[in-house]
């Protein structure tokens, strides 16, 4: 005969439901950032002063977008792209200090033929050491150095379809080469498994390593995309959410789920970035256009799974405030060195003029670096 309500089984059944309850309360825990641990973040990124220009155009026509950085040896390097009317192609810049840069040249061009990237090439530097206040190397895989970029056949800003490749070298990535490219994009909007917010234009792309498998794979991508099902609904489609995508070799991607993991209800969600400070990852990306936020500016997500992003409320990182980034200042790479933290952004003026700008967390005096002195046209408007 069964005695159900025996001590020993009552007993049984309440270690049991302690043991689920903890899990259960644990795994919650896991996949959100406390507001004190946010906050934290927050003070510990902030960068209240603003240096100024670090690279900026040769001419009106010369427009200059997304920092990525990175260290070999004793000097710093700086990816970016620029855009002459044409396309994007990236460039690559070195520096000893973080602030006063020089132009090398590019490391992806232009391509006078009829393939699927020819007149858009907007790489990022993959594999970056993420820890916050580390040596900030750019790793290799399989004896390669590898990026990813969002590339187009069509010509102009951003114009056509707009799909993620990848492509790497085998040389010095601190010497002026052309980078070897897959030959197809890996991932695009016209895939069989393309979710619903990505269906129109891929854009920017960032690929950490996963060193614990907490996504059960090698490497995950993160990039920001635009579109939308539903019917008949243009005026979202332009909205740009982040998402994932994972993969083992750093050739073949799968996208790992069906739903954007960082968005806003309006405007654009972007272009993030991934360090790691202490146990919890920190996504810096920007924002534009939302329903309570004018212009474009820089924040900041968190995360201890890579997958579950809980996202910030409280002032932006970077924000339009000076005459060359008073329309707006965004697209952040963001780094500790020596104590200080040293946010890069793009800095866009009422002239339409982009460079590169840097503010830091201590004050280190201004640049006088400037752009170019708008022509006539540009001044009536």
């Amino acid at each position: 005969m069964k005695i159900l309500n025996s001590p020993f089984t009552t007993r049984n059944f309440t270690l049991a439901f302690i043991f689920i309850l903890y899990f259960t309360i644990h795994s919650i825990a896991q996949k959100i950032v406390a507001p004190e641990r946010m906050e934290a973040i927050y003070q510990a990124v902030k960068t209240p002063y603003k240096y100024g220009l670090v690279i900026s155009p040769k001419d009106n026509n010369e427009k200059m977008d997304c920092p990525t950085i990175f260290k070999k040896g004793k000097h710093w390097y700086m990816t970016y792209l620029t855009f002459g009317g044409r396309g994007y192609e990236t460039w690559l810049a070195q520096s000893k200090d973080l602030l006063h840069w020089e132009k090398l040249g590019k490391i992806m061009s232009f391509t006078d033929s009829t393939q699927w990237d020819a007149n858009q090439k907007a790489g990022y530097l993959a594999l970056l050491e993420t820890q916050w206040g580390g040596k900030y190397r750019i790793k290799k895989y399989q004896g390669k150095y590898w990026l990813s970029y969002f590339g187009g056949k069509s010509t102009g800003y951003e114009a056509g379809d707009l799909s993620i490749g990848i492509a790497y070298t085998t040389q010095n990535p601190t010497q002026t080469h052309e980078w070897v490219r897959l030959p197809q994009p890996v991932l695009t909007s016209k895939d069989t498994d393309v979710r619903w917010w990505e269906n129109r234009k891929l854009f920017k792309s960032s690929i950490i390593e996963d060193k614990q498998r907490l996504t059960g794979h090698s490497f995950v991508m993160y990039y920001n995309a635009n579109g939308d099902s539903a019917l008949n609904n243009k005026k979202t489609r332009w909205y740009e959410r982040i998402g994932m995508a994972v993969s083992d070799d750093m050739e073949h991607w799968q996208r790992y789920i069906k739903e954007p993991i960082v968005q806003h209800p309006v405007g654009i969600t972007g272009d993030p970035i991934i360090q790691k400070i202490g146990d919890v990852y920190v996504m810096f990306y920007f924002g534009a256009f939302w329903q309570d936020r004018k212009g474009a500016f820089n924040r900041f997500a968190a995360s201890y799974d890579l997958v579950h992003w809980t996202d910030w409320t409280g002032d932006n990182l970077v924000q339009s405030s000076e005459p060359y980034d008073n329309t707006y200042a965004h697209k952040s790479f963001v780094i500790k060195h020596k104590g200080i933290v040293y946010h890069f952004y793009c800095a866009v003026n009422q002239h339409d003029q982009r460079g590169i700008a840097v503010a830091t967390s201590k004050d280190l005096g201004k640049s006088t670096l400037s752009f170019v002195e708008p022509n006539k046209v540009e001044q009536k408007k």
